[in-house]
């Protein structure tokens, strides 16, 4: 039987040997009885790097030295203030700087580009999206569809994983498109599942989409900071994400999007206008007429949320430090270690309960996210995690989401982890 103590020896290896491992020092750890907790949930809220108080604070010295003149004034100017995020969150996603914006919250940047990119048209009208995607898109989607005059059960086309899979194979989204094909207006899928983890292959579901002169749309909630993203070469449409989870940018914070470079100069598209995306040679001539900006700028509302993108911008400098590919190898390694360590805890108290990570194994189509069944444990399982100042989440009926971010997370996380699974299961 597997012991604490060789989980542990493992850890101490691999974190030795890990050149990210520093990292750590630079965000701060939630405490859980004077000790670091073990946190596994930056897929809903990221931690706070340490820099992003003294960026905030900065901002209010120079709203309280300047007031309204900062935003010509300050050190970092807010009448373009984000304009200091676009390069380095277009790295993050894969992107050209025109098609990025980093502005808004999430869901509004979905509605905003859906406006411009659900077009229906006589039979073309449908919209395809992964069942059992996280509530705010299909909340989103429904009220798309009631705008344009439909009932949501009459376009909006589902598609989920076989039964008794807990996945949605990738042919089956391809095949779908095609069934549609004309009569399909948009697919609007989630990069990476929140309930599953899976990371789904949006090169080809774009490929498929534009085959059938559909338009391919992405919510990257998931998917920004955590896995490799190459929007502009895939030829994706347009994307969403927000800020607050593997971008550590702060609760609620500020959200970005992505337009494609082959939509920047169309002025045609329909959209709902507001003043920040408006040119900004004769923004403040305050003339009648919108006049779109190039670009992902012309999907601007208001001016920026300084605060927010301080934030932002203390996280945003750390991920161009590092980058995404040590990211990414790193995230692989912290992964298949908890994989490990999941499988040999089921394997050795499986006359109590097993678990089965319903995540793909293959870590080219997933994040830092695994998803596991525990089977014959409910939720007091999970509580008795908690107890332990294991922060984790918990979906009904009985799936725990853990992800080990690999900016904060230690390998020794994992091995603490791992002891506090058994602790709970005992």
């Amino acid at each position: 039987m597997i012991t604490a103590k060789s989980f542990v020896e493992r850890a101490e290896t691999l974190d030795q040997n890990d050149p990210l491992a520093s990292y750590r020092e630079r965000f701060y750890i939630p405490q859980h009885q004077g000790s670091d907790s073990i946190y596994f949930t930056g897929n809903s809220l990221g931690l706070q790097p340490k820099t992003t108080q003294n960026k905030i604070q900065e901002e209010l010295d120079d709203w309280a030295e300047f007031g309204v003149e900062g935003h010509f004034e300050s050190r970092r100017p807010w009448f373009s203030y984000h304009e200091q995020l676009t390069e380095m969150i277009a790295k993050i996603v894969g992107a050209k700087p025109i098609e990025t914006v980093v502005t808004h919250s999430l869901t509004t940047n979905l509605h905003l580009l859906m406006v411009s990119f659900y077009r229906p048209e006589g039979k073309r009208n449908k919209v395809l999206c992964e069942k059992k995607a996280f509530p705010s898109d299909q909340y989103a989607l429904e009220s798309q569809a009631k705008f344009h005059g439909f009932k949501p059960e009459d376009v909006i086309v589902e598609i989920g994983p076989r039964d008794g899979d807990h996945l949605i194979t990738e042919q089956d989204i391809i095949d779908k498109i095609n069934e549609l094909g004309d009569e399909l207006a948009m697919v609007m899928i989630g990069g990476v599942n929140y309930y599953s983890g899976q990371l789904f292959d949006m090169e080809s579901i774009t490929k498929a989409a534009h085959n059938v002169g559909s338009i391919a749309g992405f919510d990257l909630a998931h998917a920004a900071g955590n896995v490799k993203l190459k929007l502009n070469e895939w030829g994706v449409d347009f994307a969403a994400w927000c800020g607050y989870k593997y971008l550590n940018s702060s609760p609620g914070g500020v959200s970005g999007l992505f337009v494609h470079e082959r939509h920047a100069n169309n002025k045609n598209l329909p959209r709902f206008a507001g003043w920040w995306g408006h040119d900004k040679e004769t923004r403040f001539l305050m003339e009648p007429g919108f006049n779109p900006m190039p670009g992902a700028e012309g999907w601007q509302l208001s001016n920026a949320p300084v605060l927010g993108m301080a934030a932002h911008l203390a996280s945003l400098e750390i991920f161009d430090e590092v980058g995404m590919d040590k990211l990414i190898e790193k995230r692989n390694k912290l992964t298949g270690f908890l994989e490990e360590v999941i499988n040999e805890i089921s394997e050795d108290y499986k006359d109590k309960c097993t678990f089965e990570i319903i995540t793909p194994k293959s870590t080219e189509n997933r994040g830092a996210q695994l998803s596991i069944l525990a089977h014959g444990q409910g939720k007091q399982m999970f509580d008795k995690l908690t107890e332990q100042g294991v922060i984790a989440d918990w979906r009904e009926p009985n799936v725990i989401r853990i992800a080990p971010v690999p900016l904060y997370n230690s390998f020794n996380d994992v091995a603490r982890f791992g002891q506090c699974l058994i602790n709970a299961i005992q």
